[in-house]
């Protein structure tokens, strides 16, 4: 380009899997918003972006092939998404039913087995989707055939922001079962079967933690796992190590490329990527190790060939496969953090080291790393506060030390476990080396404390606009400094106004209602107070989910809806609040916890009235709220809370309550 002449080149190049995946994904989006509720204008946000820079140049003939591709993909992703939903909706109606399924993923409890069931039939008639039942042993296994009679109900659409509900869709759990007692039928599946074997065998040969710290890393199931352990895995920012990563499958297709590299030369990549392939189907098919195999072929394919790859290409067309083959997966976590991490790194990770190549003596190794790490963090960071309500401040240290040492420590537990498998004898003494590994990774957990997280708040539309910053700052779009200063600028602005918007209650007041299955809390937010109002149900986890994405301070008051009082009380003591109320005077053992009783209170200027134990009056701004969290119906409220479902919000001001 001539010196002073204008810059004429595409603001985005124009890669046609961009594009196509581009569309796949707004298709399912925009269907899911408009299908399950939520939909709202900062959604066409980064939409608008993205395509308008794509356009500019404007050129008939570059605009006619993006609009095609985006058209067309939207087209399939809307179409794939509602053959899907419908599809979902379809099986057996609720009942009591002899059911028989055999065990896709298990995890075991004290006493029983939390078992998730495919292949399924009722009464003899085969039905599609999953199951989850509890199951009254221990010995239950993945690829055992059970058959039990139980009461089974239908689980609903995800039609609010409940993320148990998107859990079940984009798993395909159509059914919950009762508990039940079981016989076992028989048994399939090899790679089930190898599941089952290698958990028994890990379990025989290690401790009870080390046992399931390994069978976690090696196949992403770490339910099993101990609560207290894996919280403090999340808070660290380091979970993605026992989700059968893109890590994972990287570390696995290296060391396969190395070994088959001299016999197979430039075609090592095709036995690497079988191989990859096999450990996948392993784990289930997990959206995270789906995308690392087709990346790592793809990447593999133009390299053998002396093509140079493409890594957005080669991101997009993992997206296309995993989306064409599950459309649901897009409102998995997984999804969105593994493919978010890979933008993040195809984004920033040139600038970013560039940048950090002006330390001095800073060897390039350490250079790219660094970038790296910060690329992923910078762009993830708001789909993990919309996945898990809060961000872990230790996550970018931790991954700084973990993620060099992960492949001596995945690849000892994996080629160990396989040795154990295949010579059962000698066992315990191929397990010694991943136990004692394991025993150190529990040590350092323990030792420190990772509860350091940026939490207690939501974005909103604040996530959107945080990924169109992205990606008008990133080097893959060309914009001289001035607009790309003067558009950060605006973006930063906008960006905390939305933030404002979301979490500040200036005048008025805002009522945040969760619902799942039985539990059940509404907070309610003014200027003045802020009040948790919880059934006898929830427990402690679900309130500090609850709290982690609505308000991380200390609350004035919890109040227990509940006829069981004392369990209630029991419970909220473990929340961050000032006193706790409830309406009949009971011994409750606690001298830290202010314990509130009685049928008439106020907080903050609201007053608060006891109709029964499981039945509040709520008297605001000339509003009246009537809450409970049971479901009854409400007599002559403005709001009735009860029986709604999670995710919903409302906001009371001069005598008008509306939802928002």
């Amino acid at each position: 380009m001539e010196h002073g002449a204008p810059d004429r080149r595409p603001r985005i190049n124009l890669r046609p899997l961009v594009f196509c995946a581009f569309g796949l994904i707004f298709g399912i989006f925009l269907y899911m918003r408009i299908r399950f509720g939520g939909l709202r204008p900062s959604d066409f946000l980064f939409c608008a972006l993205f395509l308008g820079f794509s356009l500019v140049p404007f050129s008939l003939r570059r605009t006619g092939a993006i609009v095609l591709a985006v058209v067309l993909f939207g087209g399939i992703g809307a179409a794939a998404t509602h053959l899907y939903t419908e599809n979902f909706q379809r099986g057996a109606e609720e009942g009591n039913y002899t059911v028989t399924g055999t065990v896709c993923s298990f995890t075991v409890k004290n006493g029983y087995t939390e078992a998730l069931l495919e292949d399924l039939s009722f009464d003899g008639v085969p039905a599609g989707g999953k199951l989850s039942v509890n199951l009254s042993s221990e010995e239950v296994r993945a690829g055992d055939i059970v058959t039990f009679e139980a009461f089974v109900t239908r689980n609903g659409l995800p039609m609010s922001a409940d993320s148990y509900a998107e859990y079940l869709f984009y798993s395909d759990i159509r059914y919950t079962s009762s508990n039940a007692e079981y016989e076992r039928a028989g048994e399939r599946g090899v790679l089930l079967r190898l599941q089952s074997a290698l958990y028994d065998r890990l379990s025989e040969g290690m401790g009870k933690a080390e046992a399931e710290v390994a069978y976690a890393l090696l196949t992403g199931n770490s339910r099993g796992m101990d609560e207290g352990l894996l919280d403090e895995v999340r808070r660290g920012g380091i979970a993605h190590i026992f989700a059968v990563s893109g890590l994972h499958i990287g570390i696995l297709f290296g060391a396969a490329m190395l070994i088959f590299r001299k016999p197979c030369k430039r075609y090592a990549f095709v036995p690497a990527s079988l191989l990859a392939l096999l450990y996948a189907a392993f784990c289930a098919f997990s959206v995270s190790s789906v995308r690392a195999v087709v990346m790592c072929a793809a990447v593999g394919a133009q390299r053998a060939f002396g093509r140079k790859s493409d890594f957005l290409q080669s991101i997009s067309l993992a997206a296309i496969v995993v989306l064409l083959l599950d459309p649901a997966d897009f409102l998995s976590a997984g999804f969105r953090l593994s493919f978010g991490a890979c933008l993040g790194l195809a984004l920033f990770s040139g600038p970013l080291s560039r940048a950090i190549g002006h330390i001095p003596h800073l060897p390039r190794a350490v250079r790219s790393y660094l970038s790296a790490n910060l690329s992923v963090q910078l762009f993830t960071l708001p789909l993990l506060l919309d996945a898990f309500g809060y961000v872990s401040l230790w996550g970018f240290l931790l991954n700084l030390a973990l993620i060099p040492l992960l492949p001596v420590f995945f690849l000892t537990v994996l080629i160990f476990s396989l040795l154990a498998l295949a010579i059962a004898p000698a066992a315990t003494f191929f397990l010694a080396a991943p136990e004692g590994l394991v025993s150190l990774f529990l040590a350092v957990i323990a030792f420190g404390d990772l509860s350091f997280v940026l939490t207690g708040f939501s974005l909103g539309a604040g996530g959107v606009v945080w990924l169109s910053a992205c990606l008008i700052l990133s080097e893959r779009f060309r914009l001289a400094v001035i607009p790309r200063l003067s558009a950060a600028a605006v973006l930063a602005a906008v960006f905390a106004l939305c933030i404002a918007a979301e979490n500040l209650v200036v005048s008025g007041g805002r009522i945040y209602v969760y619902a799942r299955d039985d539990q059940a809390a509404a907070l309610i937010r003014t200027a003045e107070a802020n009040v948790l109002i919880v059934d006898g149900e929830i427990g402690v986890q679900e309130c500090e989910e609850f709290l982690a994405r609505r308000y991380g301070g200390e609350l004035d008051a919890v109040i227990v809806l509940a006829d069981d009082e004392l369990s209630a009380v029991n419970h909220a003591a473990f929340l961050p609040a000032r006193c706790i109320y409830a309406r009949d005077e009971i011994p409750t053992g606690l001298n830290e916890t202010d314990v509130c009783f009685g049928e008439t209170f106020c907080v903050g200027g609201m007053r608060f009235t006891f109709l029964t134990r499981e039945k509040l009056a709520i008297e605001a701004e000339g509003v009246t709220i009537e809450a409970d969290l049971n479901g009854s119906p409400a007599l002559g409220a403005d709001l009735f809370l009860g029986g709604a479902d999670g995710g919903l919000k409302f906001s009371f001001q001069r005598g008008i309550i509306k939802a928002i």
